[in-house]
């Protein structure tokens, strides 16, 4: 069910079709998701250890809006997360 959810996400509107192992797409979701992708996203990733570190990593490396969201739900899946690591500034250009 949340995979569906996801394949059919605004935030892959350049895409043609859902690929969680593409660090992109996952950007993507973060960043553009809607808060029904981000649920999806979470349940994806909570029987998923891997796709769990993939964006704890990306968290660290791309500019993200809410990366604090994502390391408590990080945290909530049982994921070790350092809160006072340096986050990328995420610049709105709203």
């Amino acid at each position: 069910m949340s995979l569906t959810l996801l394949e059919g996400s605004r935030a892959l509107w350049n895409r043609s079709r859902l690929e969680l192992r593409s660090d992109e797409q996952l950007a993507q979701i973060v960043d553009r998701g809607s808060m029904d992708d981000w649920r999806a996203l979470y349940a994806v990733a909570k029987g998923d250890p891997a796709l769990r570190g993939r964006i704890a990593r990306l968290l660290v490396r791309v500019p993200l809006p809410l990366p604090h969201f994502w390391q408590a739900a990080l945290a909530n899946l049982g994921e070790p997360v350092d809160f006072d690591t340096p986050l990328p500034e995420y610049e709105s250009e709203v």
